[in-house]
């Protein structure tokens, strides 16, 4: 089962929890001020607790695995998917973060530049090969 839809049955199942909380606290309130709207609301509230139990029950699940053709086109549709959520940045954003990098690459370059030439100096001046 794929992600999405895992995500989509767990949102359903708090919300169904969620209106089944606020429903009880509703029938308990009713039943402080008049008992018999009191009844009937607990009854909804049992009716309407006994519906998500039969939502839970799982479908026939199928052991087989989709063919390679079902598989690459579910790959293509969840890329096509995923491509549209992407927020790509604007002219000016990306002239920013271009210009970033490069900055941040000269100047690790510089650094690592000088520690290479600062061990150098130390192991020639350890071994005496450059005399």
């Amino acid at each position: 089962m794929a992600n999405k839809d895992r995500n989509k049955r767990s949102a359903r199942k708090a919300r169904a929890q969620k209106r089944a909380e606020r429903e009880a606290a509703q029938a308990a309130s009713a039943a402080s001020s008049n008992p018999q709207k009191a009844e009937g609301a607990l009854k909804q509230q049992a009716a309407a607790a006994k519906a998500p139990e039969k939502q839970n029950k799982p479908a026939k699940a199928s052991n087989k695995k989709p063919g390679l053709g079902k598989r690459i086109s579910n790959y293509f549709a969840a890329v096509r998917t995923e491509m549209k959520r992407v927020v790509w940045p604007s002219r000016d954003e990306l002239r920013n973060y271009s210009v970033a990098v490069i900055v941040s690459l000269v100047v690790f370059g510089i650094a690592l530049w000088l520690v290479d030439t600062g061990i150098v100096a130390l192991l020639v001046g350890y071994t005496s090969l450059g005399a």
